[in-house]
């Protein structure tokens, strides 16, 4: 085997882990955004939940929920 034929396939295998990793990388980066959406709308439920809890009347003031 003739020193271009080694170095064509070692282009090729390198090629092939490139395109493999590219692919792990760009699956990653979608689930990461899909991640990122859902945190910020977490977030945000929560920041609603707290405006709510504070801008609802004291606990004393409340009628239990059995009432």
């Amino acid at each position: 085997m003739s020193d271009v034929t080694r170095l064509e396939e070692a282009l090729a295998e390198a090629m092939r882990t490139v395109d493999d990793l590219n692919k792990v990388v760009t699956d990653q980066a979608a689930r990461i955004d899909v991640l990122e959406r859902r945190v910020a709308l977490l977030l945000q439920r929560a920041a609603e939940q707290e405006a709510d809890q504070l801008s609802a009347a004291p606990l004393a003031d409340q009628k239990p929920p059995h009432w």
